[in-house]
């Protein structure tokens, strides 16, 4: 086994195929290579929970839901990114490696993952034309906060909390919020039992 420094340098080139046949997952940030860490269970269940609701609305649809495994390229700077779950709705998307045309990109925040996903990672989704609501989801209480393009191009800001019908403009599908959450104990409730 060949041990890896902490930092990895490559060009995108190599890195598109390096990655595929490593073990682990890892994103690429100007010429950097970092490791993806693993998440929670209330990670992965609130993941898995907003991917089936999405995949069940958009069943007759032409659009296509990724979840974890799935990268998106960012342009024009070849950064490529694993969001928690991903939607395109683009025929352009062909590549069977990654998506580089997504309509809708949804990241489930982490204390670890929060500062990144809130900043560096959205300020290089922004930058995709075809991104239309970048959805930041909460896992340690129950809220969901939408970054929504305007026809103006700016970004809007709407937030959700439980009881709430959350509106995904950008493929036409409500979810009560609360479903997002279904089989999620929270850190309160798991110390009162």
């Amino acid at each position: 086994m060949v041990a890896l420094s902490d930092r990895i340098l490559m060009s995108a080139e190599e890195y598109l195929v390096w990655e595929p046949i490593q073990e682990q997952r890892y994103e690429y940030w100007d010429g950097e290579v970092v490791a993806m860490s693993g998440g929670t269970r209330n990670h992965n269940r609130v993941c898995a929970n907003f991917f089936k609701l999405l995949d069940d609305a958009l069943v007759d649809r032409s659009c296509e839901v990724y979840i974890v495994d799935v990268k998106v390229q960012v342009e024009p700077e070849q950064k490529y990114f694993y969001p928690d779950v991903v939607v395109t709705c683009d025929k352009r998307d062909i590549n069977p490696q990654l998506i580089q045309f997504p309509c809708l990109i949804i990241e489930v925040l982490s204390p670890s993952t929060e500062a990144a996903d809130r900043g560096k990672k959205f300020a290089k989704y922004r930058q995709s034309p075809t991104l239309q609501e970048y959805v930041l989801v909460q896992v340690e209480q129950p809220g969901v906060e939408v970054f929504r393009r305007s026809e103006q191009g700016k970004w809007v800001l709407s937030e959700y909390n439980f009881d709430k019908i959350l509106l995904l403009e950008s493929v036409d599908v409500e979810i009560v919020v609360g479903n997002l959450y279904k089989q999620v104990q929270f850190e309160t409730e798991a110390t009162e039992n």
